[in-house]
């Protein structure tokens, strides 16, 4: 066997719209099961109750899932060369290696380097929550989450208005209980960055409660925000739900043509 055909056959393994049967190829089944173990292991790890006694088990698992994906990152830099998109470029493994998707499977693979550095504490805690970007790396394999990417990618410039149009009112109503609220409450509403935290949380409808207008007027004006927040909080909704609709539609109709006409 040739280096270029290990290399082609390396590539359908690993890249999914080079699969030419139905599903997940062998090695993306096994990549995708090794990142939901890699982001169990994070979580189980940070309970004191079961990892007490089995710190040497989560640290080797850990080296044994990022030696794995550092195989799978090596391999993908090998074979890029063989994938249209990056191929027409002088240097594509390079591009490649710049790119969003490789530079998300770099960094699932740092957090091995620094669990065993001597870092402080809070290091150490910031690295293991690191650890669930691996899940970014499911969307290579999955369908549906390539769906959902390209839904997004093409509302992007309506995305953009809606969280513009958030800003703005964001600032508006937390101004406006400013001027409501500040005399009556100026340990919640005594400043605009105060009366901020009160204005997201009330637009997205969470409503944490800490903070709420007593005098008539910043009830009135709360009152007026809240609605405006369910407004807003269902314009990306309606957004996301007809290109997601318009996605999958897409998917089906590649899916048909791949299969050809019935005999």
């Amino acid at each position: 066997m040739s280096l270029r055909s290990l290399r082609l056959r390396a590539y359908r393994q690993l890249e999914p719209t080079a699969w030419t049967s139905k599903g997940l190829s062998p090695t993306n089944w096994v990549l995708a099961s090794l990142i939901l173990i890699a982001v169990m292991n994070a979580i189980l790890e940070t309970e004191p109750l079961v990892a007490a006694g089995r710190e040497r088990m989560f640290d080797d698992l850990e080296v044994i899932v990022a030696s794995i994906f550092s195989v799978e990152y090596a391999a993908r830099v090998w074979t890029v060369v063989e994938n249209p998109a990056f191929a027409q470029y002088r240097f594509p493994r390079l591009r490649y290696m710049v790119s969003a998707i490789a530079i998300i499977d770099l960094a699932a693979i740092l957090p091995a380097f620094f669990a065993f550095g001597g870092a402080s504490s809070v290091v150490l805690r910031f690295f293991r929550v690191f650890r669930m970007i691996r899940l970014a790396k499911l969307g290579r394999t999955s369908r549906a989450w390539r769906t959902i990417r390209e839904a997004i990618y093409e509302r992007r410039y309506e995305f953009g208005l809606v969280l513009g149009l958030v800003a703005v009112a964001v600032l508006i109503s937390g101004s406006l209980l400013y001027w409501a609220e500040a005399d009556a409450q100026p340990d919640k509403f005594g400043s605009i960055p105060r009366a901020l935290w009160w204005a997201i949380v009330t637009l997205t409808t969470i409503g944490y409660g800490d903070a709420y207008p007593i005098t008539p007027l910043g009830k009135a004006l709360a009152a007026l925000i809240a609605l405006t927040g369910v407004m807003l909080i269902a314009l990306p909704t309606g957004l996301f739900a007809a290109s997601f609709t318009e996605g999958i539609e897409r998917h089906r109709d590649r899916a048909d043509r791949r299969e050809g006409p019935d005999a």
